[in-house]
């Protein structure tokens, strides 16, 4: 940066000096009288008569042209003593924010730059990092949290299976239906454990985001999940309210089907006996909507965000059913993320949640 400041300034004198020279050429140009070739020259201090000839010729004197030189040379040590402070001034806050953001990034995420002052280049730059170190901070803390609850999530079938083929060696008059009841139970554990790796691997599929975004309907999707589920609702005593009218939108077929299996299983598991679930789907300014809500529990509002983050509790009580893993929620958020859709959710007053996921239309997409 000194000597590219330096060069700029050198540039600029040269610049001067040369616009100088063609404005006002006699400030810098010695003239001198030469005699034609066949005249010989006259003595110095005779005046010259009409018969003359001859020519002026300009030049510039040996003492100016060295006094330009060593103006020159003066200029170039100047210019560049000059571009040293001015780069060490600028480049100095640069330095203290780059030590101190790796020393943030290697030890402490906790730590902010805190730059406070004049409103300039320096001051947006510490703020904008400073909202990024909260990001990754945010984000770390949220992958800790993650891997502690799966690592819970997966070791405990795992825990369980060796009670029980424990308990099953150590039986000293095994009988087949002893053995036949473990195994069960070991089949049961079995598939918790499938369902849980399965939520994993959805999750992580949907974070990835949109791998075959095409049109699609999310009424065709919602009727088809909902065949499927009618018996569960009839089992756990849940009236389904169904309203689908055309919603036509674009994303990934796969991912969009299991937003919207994930919505419906989570009104189903999370109701009461005899309560009802709503799911419609229509076109609005929007985009493309899709609505699900249903009766339960009283969900605090101020709880309702937490329900979308992976294996979240609500106060005292781990949000999951016994036959889920609090995962549902988490893979609508991120499906909605990779598909550029809003995701608002609200809790019922008499109790339940009213969620609703907006696709928008392929024109916004472009």
């Amino acid at each position: 940066m000194a000597l590219l400041y330096a060069a700029l300034i050198c540039t600029s004198v040269v610049a001067i000096l040369g616009s100088t020279y063609l404005l006002a050429p006699g400030l810098l140009v010695h003239r001198t009288w030469q005699p034609a070739p066949n005249q010989p020259a006259q003595a110095t201090g005779t005046a010259t008569t009409g018969h003359s000839s001859g020519v002026f010729a300009e030049s510039i004197g040996s003492d100016k042209f060295g006094g330009l030189l060593m103006a020159l040379a003066v200029i170039a040590a100047f210019s560049l003593a000059l571009s040293w402070l001015i780069a060490g001034r600028f480049v100095r806050p640069l330095r203290a924010i780059i030590g101190t953001a790796q020393d943030i990034s290697a030890n402490d995420l906790h730590r902010r730059l805190g730059l406070h002052g004049r409103h300039d280049e320096f001051t947006q730059l510490g703020e904008t990092l400073d909202d990024l170190f909260a990001r990754l901070e945010a984000s770390f803390e949220a992958q800790r949290h993650f891997i502690a609850n799966a690592s819970h999530e997966l070791r405990t079938p795992l825990s369980a299976g060796r009670a029980l083929l424990q308990v099953a060696i150590t039986d000293p008059a095994p009988t087949v239906e002893t053995l036949r009841a473990t195994c069960e139970e070991l089949l049961q554990l079995g598939e918790q454990q499938e369902r849980l790796i399965a939520a994993l691997l959805t999750l992580a599929n949907s974070q990835r985001g949109q791998q075959r975004p095409q049109p699609l309907d999310l009424a065709d999707i919602a009727r088809t999940v909902l065949l499927t589920r009618g018996p569960e609702a009839e089992r756990r005593r849940v009236r389904l309210d169904v309203a689908l009218t055309a919603a036509p939108a674009t994303g990934d077929p796969s991912l969009v089907q299991s937003l919207v299996t994930n919505l419906v299983d989570n009104a189903l598991r999370h109701n009461v006996p005899n309560g009802h679930a709503e799911i419609r789907t229509a076109t609005g300014t929007a985009g493309a909507v899709l609505s699900v809500a249903n009766t339960g529990t009283i969900v605090p509002a101020i709880e309702v965000e937490h329900l979308f983050e992976p294996f979240r509790q609500l106060g005292t009580e781990r949000i999951r059913h016994s036959e889920g893993h609090g995962l549902g929620l988490a893979i609508v958020r991120a499906i909605t993320h990779a598909h550029g859709a809003t995701l608002t959710a609200h809790a019922r007053p008499k109790g339940g949640l009213d969620i609703q996921v907006v696709f928008p239309t392929p024109s916004a997409l472009r």
